[in-house]
């Protein structure tokens, strides 16, 4: 393999980043990340444990046999968000295929892919401070936890019963010059609706709308990006205003936790009315992008005529059903916080949407700073799918992690960073889940902090870690480790 990262330093930080860049590890197929940290732990004599879920708890204790410092836990993610451009390599398979890095002045990202620094620069910083018996540090419980990305599952599942440690450090956070105090607690449901299926025969068309930006359901919620399902269903609606049209395929977006950047429907229309639809698609097509002018800037939505096509197409009434929840369904901020001035309180994405032989799926992901808004949301979805005849499935939720005034590990961090960066760090909230809001709830009395370095458009293709400040934060990190 070439290493495109050898020579910037921290030399430790960036060799294992990229190993792990070569490694498949979407969530729900992380044996191999998994493995390799095994690997890691035997190479250097360090105490492990691997559960049923890949998990995996690397121990190495303090180079002083008597030493009183508490036992700090260090805690990241194994999984990626596994996204490409539309116009990458088709032939790309994120569970068999390990990234292409490259790097650009300050910049590392990954060609045609999300980079998936979100999470692999904690478990690069890591690997780092288990492998260097140079540095004088508390002893270390090192926690790898697989599939946060998809429901917390792997902190969830975790025995937390074999931790000794009560200060966890969280290394899952985008913004250099951050402490994040809390967070908000998420829940994915499942919104299905039966269809039913017709011969249908006409003019084929793609709908397709494409290009927008994306990026993280919960931190960047507040950008107003967007979200290339509900954009489809807005313009199918507005083309069964003018004329009738039989819907063979609907689908957009790749994962609940991303606003889908890209949707397609597949619709036969009647030879007469070609220049009816083209006219409307053009017509919105301007008006959309207007809407969004100054946001998604390369956002693009157009009509591919196919030719004439026969083909099973949904009923008008599985249509009139699939086009009621897409254009009724919240979207985005439901609610600001009162405390916060600019944290978002409660959202939802509709992260994914597609459609089988027997029913259309839209996968909807929701988060909140509060618990009864969360729950009150998943009332509402629950109560507006079932009205129109569908089924509602809760597919996993995982808890807030809630403010705590008092915390001896916020304030070490706090010291820490002013004596670094001459300067205060920001405290603040945070709208994303994080699986600080898991440890919180399961392990008792423990004082949890979390930060990162910059990485910009984190789950989407255009991801950046910014390399000079991936090395002040490892700096940073083993500064509170030593202050401790």
């Amino acid at each position: 393999m070439e290493r495109v990262l050898e020579n910037i330093k921290p030399q430790k930080v960036f060799s294992y980043f990229e190993d792990i860049s070569a490694i498949p590890r979407p969530s729900g197929k992380c044996d191999a990340i998994s493995e390799y940290i095994i690997e890691f732990a035997k190479a250097h004599s360090l105490e492990y444990v691997r559960d049923d879920m890949n998990n995996v708890l690397v121990k190495k204790p303090s180079k002083k046999e008597d030493d009183k410092r508490p036992v700090v836990i260090l805690q990241g993610h194994m999984d990626m968000v596994c996204e490409k451009s539309y116009d990458y390599d088709a032939k790309h398979d994120f569970t068999k295929d390990g990234l292409k890095l490259s790097v650009l002045d300050d910049y590392i990202f990954a060609k045609g892919t999300t980079l998936g620094a979100d999470d692999g620069i904690a478990i690069a910083y890591m690997l780092s401070i288990l492998d260097d018996d140079s540095l004088d540090l508390p002893a270390i419980e090192a926690l790898f936890t697989v599939d946060e990305e998809d429901g917390m599952k792997g902190a969830i599942g975790f025995d937390t019963s074999i931790l000794s440690g009560k200060l966890l450090i969280n290394l899952d956070h985008e913004v250099e010059g951050e402490l994040l105090t809390c967070c908000a607690g998420g829940k994915r449901v499942k919104c299905t609706l039966p269809v039913s299926y017709e011969d249908v025969s006409g003019i084929g068309y793609n709908i397709v709308i494409c290009g927008l930006a994306g990026g993280h359901s919960g931190m960047e919620i507040d950008k107003g990006r967007g979200n290339a399902n509900l954009l489809l269903g807005r313009i199918l609606h507005t083309v069964t205003k003018n004329m009738s049209y039989s819907v063979k395929y609907i689908g957009g977006g790749l994962t609940d936790s991303a606003i889908p950047r890209e949707a397609k429907a597949e619709i036969i229309i009647d030879p007469k009315d070609v220049d009816t639809l083209e006219n409307i698609i053009e017509k919105y097509s301007r008006i959309i992008c207007e809407e969004f002018e100054g946001i998604e800037e390369n956002m693009m939505i157009y009509a591919e005529n196919k030719g004439e096509e026969s083909a099973r197409c949904i009923d008008r009434e599985s249509k009139r059903r699939i086009g009621f929840l897409l254009n009724t369904v919240p979207d985005g901020i439901i609610k600001m916080s009162r405390k916060n001035e600019g944290l978002v309180r409660t959202s939802l994405n509709s992260g994914i949407m597609k459609l089988s032989e027997t029913e259309f799926e839209l996968i909807i992901n929701m988060r909140s700073l509060a618990e009864s808004e969360k729950d009150a949301l998943a009332d509402k979805i629950e109560y507006l799918i079932e009205t129109i005849g569908g089924s509602y499935t809760e597919e996993y939720d995982y808890p807030a992690w809630e403010y705590e005034p008092d915390s001896d590990l916020r304030d070490i961090a706090f010291d820490a960073f002013q004596r670094m960066y001459n300067r205060n760090p920001k405290l603040r909230g945070f709208h994303a889940g994080l699986e600080c809001g898991v440890f919180f709830k399961k392990i008792e009395g423990v004082d949890i902090v979390s930060f990162g370095p910059d990485i910009s458009n984190i789950h989407t293709p255009k991801e950046r870690l910014s390399i000079s400040s991936a090395a002040r934060v490892y700096e940073y990190l083993l500064e509170i480790l030593k202050s401790i």
